[in-house]
């Protein structure tokens, strides 16, 4: 098992993820803003156990997928440190959905979906702010999606408020860049002790049979993602 992480997160929730798989670190000079610029989320987009890629990831990582045989595309669309170029690749493919701004989804995403539907939103950092933890089964911190899925009616989703993340370099981050979902259990970078709605979310987790590993003892910290990936 490869599991992508920011350099950065705490040492404390890479010592944890240790026990899963192999830890490939990210980090990047001059391609995106400092703040994510070693996050898995920017660089990547997950379709089950593959991966579309920006074409100017760093080379390091490239010829890391390549010798660990991991099944990726490279994208049309570089990354720049202007937005909208930082996120091209932050949409979410679910199990049934690509969830996107899609005035910005990089074409390769669109064309690797197969018949999954499209949901179009507003938020372009889609998998900064979303994580399906089951089909059809979500946790968001975008209240902009949260309304959107219950106008749709057949997904689940239970919101966070973000303001209880941490990113450095800014205000607060966001709830889906503090995890990852891997064999029915939630992997987040922090406690659920520091999110007020933790009670609730607790219950909502075990309705749907998903198990939380949390990696720290800390406040939620936003790392771009845990990406798990078989090879």
């Amino acid at each position: 098992m490869l599991i992508f992480i920011d350099k950065r997160i705490p040492d404390e929730a890479k010592q944890n993820l240790t026990a899963y798989g192999q830890l490939i670190e990210i980090e990047s000079t001059g391609l995106v803003y400092d703040s994510i610029s070693g996050h898995p989320d920017i660089f990547f987009c997950q379709i089950n156990n593959q991966l579309i890629i920006a074409p100017n990831t760093p080379t390091y990582l490239i010829n890391i997928l390549k010798s660990k045989n991991v099944n990726f595309i490279i994208g049309e669309k570089n990354l720049s440190k202007k937005y909208p170029s930082t996120t091209h690749y932050n949409a979410v493919v679910s199990h049934n959905y690509l969830i996107h701004n899609l005035k910005y989804t990089d074409k390769k995403i669109e064309n690797s979906i197969g018949d999954r539907q499209k949901i179009r939103i507003r938020q372009s950092y889609s998998r900064c702010n979303l994580i399906e933890i089951s089909e059809d089964v979500f946790i968001t911190s975008d209240i902009g999606m949260y309304k959107k899925f219950n106008e749709i009616g057949n997904i689940s989703v239970f919101y966070i408020d973000p303001v209880q993340i941490s990113l450095p370099g800014h205000s607060y981050g966001f709830f889906g860049g503090c995890c990852g979902v891997y064999n029915n259990k939630l992997f987040i970078i922090g406690s659920l002790d520091y999110l007020e709605e933790k009670e609730n979310l607790k219950v909502f987790l075990e309705i749907n049979k998903v198990d939380v590993v949390e990696l720290t003892h800390n406040v939620l910290f936003d790392g771009g993602g845990i990406f798990f990936i078989e090879n």
